[in-house]
C-alpha cells in the first residue's frame, strides 16, 4: 500500500468522530425541521456548508500529515541520528512521546560513550600485551638463531606462527574500531609484496614452497599496513595449505593481484564461505590446524581498504586469490 493512501487512511481515522457527528447533526437537523414543518432549503443549505467545513479541514489536515510523513520518512532512511528535526508536539501525548525519545536519545548517548570508552580500554590492553609479548618472542628468536640446528630451525618456524597468532589479536580489535587509522597514499606494489615475501622467507623454505614473483612497477594508492595484512594472511594459507608447493604472484595491467598456490584446494560447497567468520572448511576440520579467523581478517581488511577480494579454487589443484587494485585506486584518485 502506497504511503499516501495510508496517511489519507490515517487521517480518516482521525476525522471519523468529527464525520459521524456531522452525519448525526444533518439527521437530528432533518427530523427537528420535518416535526416543525420547516421547509427544506435552509435544512439543505446549512448541511452544505457543515459539509463542505468539515471536508475543508479534513483536506488541509491531509495535507499537513502528508507533509509531516514524508519529513519523518527522510528521517527513518537517514544513516545519521536527527531526532532534533522531528516535527514539534501539538498534543499533550505527542509532547509525552517527545520526551520519552528525547531521554532515548541521551541514554544512548551515554551508552555510546560507555562501549568506545570500553573498546578504547581493551585496545590499549592488548596494544600493550603485544609488545609486551613480542619482547620475549624476540629474545627466544636471538637466542635460537645463535645456534643454526633443525630442531632450532623447527622451533623458529614454530615461533613465527605465535608471532602471527599475536599479531592477528591486535588486527581483529583494531579492524572493529571505529576510529580511522588509514594512511591512504601512492605506493610501489613491488616494495609491499616483497616486504610480504621476504617476512615470509623462512616458512616457505620450512615447507619447501617456492615463490615465482618476477616483480612489478605497478603504483596503487592504498593504505601500506591493511594492504600487507592482506597479502600476509594469504601467503600464511599457501604456506598452510601447499607445503612442498608452489605459490604464484602477479600482477595484471588492469591492476588485479593475483596470488596462486598449488595446493589441496577449496571445495565447491565451502568456497562462498570462507570469508566468513570461524569457518574452516573440509579442509581445515581435517588439518585441525585451522581457526576460521584468517580469511574473515583478510576480508574484513578489505573491505576496510575497499579492496574487492574473491577466491577461485579446485580440489587438489590449488586457490587463487584475486584483489582487485584498480578499483581502489579509483576510489581514492
Amino acid at each position: 500500500m502506497k504511503r499516501s493512501v495510508r496517511v489519507f487512511l490515517d487521517t480518516l481515522k482521525q476525522f471519523s468522530a468529527a464525520f459521524f457527528l456531522l452525519v448525526l447533526l444533518i439527521v437530528t437537523n432533518a427530523v427537528i425541521f420535518w416535526l416543525y414543518g420547516i421547509v427544506k432549503e435552509p435544512l439543505i443549505y446549512s448541511s452544505l456548508v457543515c459539509t463542505s467545513f468539515v471536508l475543508t479541514v479534513f483536506i488541509i489536515k491531509y495535507l499537513l500529515n502528508v507533509k509531516a510523513s514524508n519529513k519523518i520518512e527522510q528521517i527513518k532512511n537517514s544513516d545519521e541520528r536527527e531526532w532534533a528535526r522531528l516535527l514539534e508536539p501539538h498534543t499533550l501525548s505527542e509532547s509525552d512521546y517527545h520526551m520519552m525519545i528525547g531521554k532515548l536519545d541521551r541514554k544512548l548517548d551515554e551508552l555510546t560513550a560507555t562501549v568506545d570508552s570500553d573498546r578504547q580500554e581493551m585496545l590499549d590492553y592488548y596494544t600493550g600485551w603485544v609488545h609486551q609479548i613480542k619482547t620475549p618472542i624476540s629474545v627466544m628468536r636471538l637466542d635460537l638463531m645463535s645456534n643454526d640446528t633443525k630442531e632450532n630451525r623447527e622451533l623458529l618456524s614454530e615461533l613465527f606462527r605465535i608471532e602471527r597468532y599475536v599479531d592477528m589479536v591486535l588486527q581483529y580489535i583494531r579492524l572493529g574500531s571505529p576510529s580511522n587509522d588509514l594512511l591512504i597514499k601512492n605506493e610501489k606494489l613491488d616494495d609491499i609484496i616483497r616486504e610480504c615475501i621476504r617476512k615470509y622467507a623462512s616458512q616457505f623454505i620450512a615447507s619447501k614452497v617456492r615463490v615465482i614473483y618476477d616483480g612489478t612497477d605497478k603504483e596503487v594508492v592504498t593504505d601500506r599496513k591493511w594492504l600487507s595484512v592482506i597479502i600476509e594472511q594469504i601467503l600464511s594459507n599457501a604456506v598452510k595449505y601447499a607445503p612442498e608447493g608452489m605459490v604464484e604472484i602477479t600482477v595484471t595491467d588492469d591492476l588485479k593481484l593475483i596470488i596462486r598456490d598449488n595446493g589441496i584446494g577449496i571445495s565447491k560447497e565451502d568456497l562462498p564461505r570462507i570469508f566468513e567468520k570461524g569457518y574452516t572448511g573440509n579442509n581445515g576440520r581435517l588439518g585441525n590446524n585451522a581457526s576460521g579467523l584468517g580469511l574473515y581478517l583478510t576480508k574484513k581488511a578489505a573491505d576496510k581498504i575497499q579492496v574487492p577480494v574473491t577466491a577461485e579454487s579446485e580440489l587438489s589443484k590449488g586457490t587463487s586469490f584475486i584483489l582487485d587494485l584498480k578499483r581502489q585506486d579509483m576510489l581514492y584518485d
